[in-house]
């Protein structure tokens, strides 16, 4: 059995028979963390790093989750590793997981500036060419990073300029690629998936320095790391390319419904969550639409 695997079955028990959590709440909790053992795939409790555990609740918020069912998932992993630390596992990481609070909470949007930069800062090297690719449709198709980490060779349509993604609920979807991204994933195909690796795994689209399907952390990091060689003070995740990717569609004057659309949100109320336009978008928009403006 896995170190995570063991750990969780221990930290389970633990709540049952010490606590007297009924079986309800042990279900709760198993389920919540066996979505963490996902995420982080199965690695030891003991040495995940709380990078990864901020990356964690990133993705949580990513998926849609509403704040209440985000905060009690970030609940259970604070319990969990707290346990582990009384166990004689390393210092109590869970203390550094932030619950959020209730509420609407919304990520600053970059500005089309911002996004520019990110999305042209990798070089010509395979691995640039592929990060290009993987920028270009986080931002220019709106992904979730773990619908794009799950893009098959096959799932991107240059001469349509479409990609099919798998979303939640295993839905599907299908999103129009943009020029930038068309061409990104055409130069990544051609000069830069052919020499990553010596040997390549199936048809997965993004893959690593060995061959392997990328991982989604390590699109977290890459792209914390573009962003910052593109100058950009603020912390950047794959969603603020995602949430960046709606704002955008809305001041540009797309609507509601489309952007619902092509995030594959099911309820509307998601996507008016989501999506987020400046004042001086709403200014522009009254004098140009009211008569008594």
């Amino acid at each position: 059995m896995r170190a995570y695997d063991s750990k969780l079955a221990d930290f389970l028990t633990h709540l049952q028979l010490e606590r007297g959590a009924s079986p309800h709440t042990v279900e709760a909790y198993r389920r919540d963390l066996i979505d963490l053992g996902d995420f982080v795939e199965h690695e030891d409790p003991d040495t995940i790093a709380v990078g990864v555990l901020d990356e964690y609740a990133v993705a949580l918020r990513d998926r849609g989750l509403s704040p209440a069912t985000v905060r009690r998932r970030l609940a259970a992993v604070r319990a969990f590793l707290k346990h582990r630390a009384r166990e004689g596992g390393r210092g109590d990481a869970g203390r550094t997981v932030p619950l959020p609070r209730l509420g609407r909470s919304l990520p600053r949007p970059l500005t089309k500036a911002e996004a520019e930069a990110i999305v042209t800062a990798p070089d010509a090297t395979p691995r640039g060419l592929r990060d290009r690719a993987m920028l270009e449709l986080l931002y220019g198709a709106g992904l979730r990073v773990s619908e794009l980490v799950s893009l098959r060779v096959s799932d991107v349509d240059l001469d349509e300029g479409l990609v099919r993604c798998i979303g939640k609920g295993a839905k599907q979807r299908v999103v129009p690629m943009g020029k930038g991204a068309i061409d990104a994933a055409r130069a990544y195909l051609q000069r830069g998936r052919p020499h990553l690796g010596r040997t390549q795994r199936g048809d997965v689209l993004f893959l690593n320095h060995r061959g392997r399907g990328i991982t989604r952390q390590a699109v977290f990091q890459l792209v914390r790391d573009h962003a910052r060689r593109a100058g950009v003070k603020s912390d950047v995740t794959p969603h603020t390319l995602r949430h960046s990717f709606a704002t955008h569609l809305i001041e540009g004057g797309c609507d509601l419904r489309s952007v619902q659309e092509m995030l594959g949100h099911a309820s509307i109320e998601t996507t008016q969550v989501y999506t987020h336009v400046s004042p001086e978008h709403v200014r522009k928009a009254y004098f140009k639409a009211h008569p008594r403006a």
